[in-house]
């Protein structure tokens, strides 16, 4: 963790869930979300944002969305505002996830773009970046994560409250994780490259068994959760270890 800073344990529920069980697992995150030390998030797919924001008013579990567009409105079909989801009351947007990056072909200018678009409507962004396998193995993680960072942070991110999340792509949803060394070494270099009030999250098959390990590590502020954002008890025995 980073002194000063409060951890943010955010749940990409990325295209899971029916409507009933996005309800129900809100009311579970809901339920749950008492006493603890860090701020709390969830990002279910848009059709469910009104409905996950209404139920989670007054809670103080925050909801947010997983990608809006550069425009304010206009001839964008099946895309969706950064204002729409302001409107809708949520607080965040995820934006350059390596599945949006790999599977519309998002590129860091797209995702400065969109990023500066959530910040001019009042959304807080929370970019991603992180290496392939490939790169890992070629000792190129750090060069590749800092030339995502530089591309893809508009100016003023770190004055609206902008978050990045490390993903090492080989590491989503694989059950692979990073050794602790690796992901410390990283984060101190994002740390160095960025402010010292910017939350760096990791992300990339984080669960309860090693929740508390990893967020002990200098610079972590908190994770963006994947699998285990879908199973209430484990997302909340996350956030638990957070402190």
């Amino acid at each position: 963790m980073t002194p000063g800073i409060r951890p943010l344990i955010a749940g990409n529920w990325k295209m899971n869930a029916s409507a009933r069980e996005a309800v129900d697992l809100a009311q579970a995150v809901r339920a749950g979300a008492t006493g603890l030390a860090a701020e709390l998030l969830v990002c279910p797919p848009f059709p469910y944002v009104a409905g996950v924001c209404g139920l989670m008013a007054g809670s103080g579990v925050a909801v947010g969305g997983q990608d809006c567009h550069t425009a304010v409105k206009g001839a964008h079909t099946g895309d969706v505002a950064a204002a729409m989801l302001k409107d809708l009351g949520a607080a965040y947007v995820i934006l350059g996830h390596s599945e949006r990056r790999a599977d519309h072909g998002e590129t860091d200018a797209l995702v400065r773009a969109k990023a500066a678009a959530a910040i001019a409507a009042g959304l807080v962004p929370i970019v991603c970046v992180g290496e392939t396998l490939a790169q890992r193995e070629a000792g190129q993680a750090e060069a590749v994560v800092a030339a995502q960072l530089s591309g893809s942070l508009p100016e003023g991110f770190e004055a609206a409250g902008g978050v990045v999340a490390y993903e090492p792509v080989w590491a989503i949803g694989t059950g692979k994780v990073p050794t602790e060394a690796d992901i410390a070494a990283l984060h101190a270099a994002m740390r160095a490259q960025l402010g010292a009030k910017t939350r760096l999250l990791y992300g990339g098959s984080m669960k309860p068994s090693n929740a508390q390990a990893i967020l002990a590590l200098a610079n972590v502020d908190g994770g963006l959760i994947g699998g285990a954002a879908l199973v209430a008890a484990d997302f909340l025995a996350i956030a638990k270890a957070a402190g």
